[in-house]
């Protein structure tokens, strides 16, 4: 699967959850109906959310963004359907061409590059790693509790 290939699918993924979440918010907030929507929608935003952010900076690594680039790539995750948006500028521009430049000779890369590039020479136990690290972070962030609490004592 291509930079281009997970990115997109990523993008559209955060668009959808995001249209699942907002509806869950209008049933709880507007229509004081039920709260489930925001339960199970905000949920699995948030695992795409985190999979969509650590998609960016490996495509961000790989494709050798600008830091401006890469930053406003994760700022898009932000902002409902901003994804889509960002994922169309970065394919306009040729920035998502290609296959991952990273699986060359490894004595090129950079320490990020590297561990990118044994990634994807792994991609099984890659994608096992990424499952595992979103899990760990929704598992912390559901600790945490709601955004909204953060920060109260």
């Amino acid at each position: 699967m291509t930079p281009a290939t997970v990115f997109k699918r990523l993008a559209f993924a955060e668009a959808v959850t995001w249209t699942l979440l907002i509806i869950g918010m209008v049933l709880k907030y507007v229509t004081h109906t039920t709260d489930l929507g925001v339960q199970v929608f905000g949920l699995v935003h948030g695992v795409v959310f985190l999979s969509y952010v650590i998609a960016t900076v490996a495509i961000w690594i790989d494709q050798q963004w600008r830091v401006s680039t890469g930053v406003l790539g994760l700022f898009s995750s932000v902002i409902p359907y901003a994804t889509v948006w960002f994922e169309r500028l970065v394919e306009s521009r040729g920035l998502l061409s290609g296959a991952w430049r990273v699986t060359g000779d490894v004595e090129q890369l950079t320490g990020a590059e590297k561990v990118l590039s044994r990634a994807l020479a792994r991609p099984v136990l890659a994608c096992v790693l990424a499952v595992l690290l979103v899990a760990a972070l929704t598992a912390f962030l559901l600790y945490l509790g709601p955004p909204t609490s953060w920060g109260r004592a």
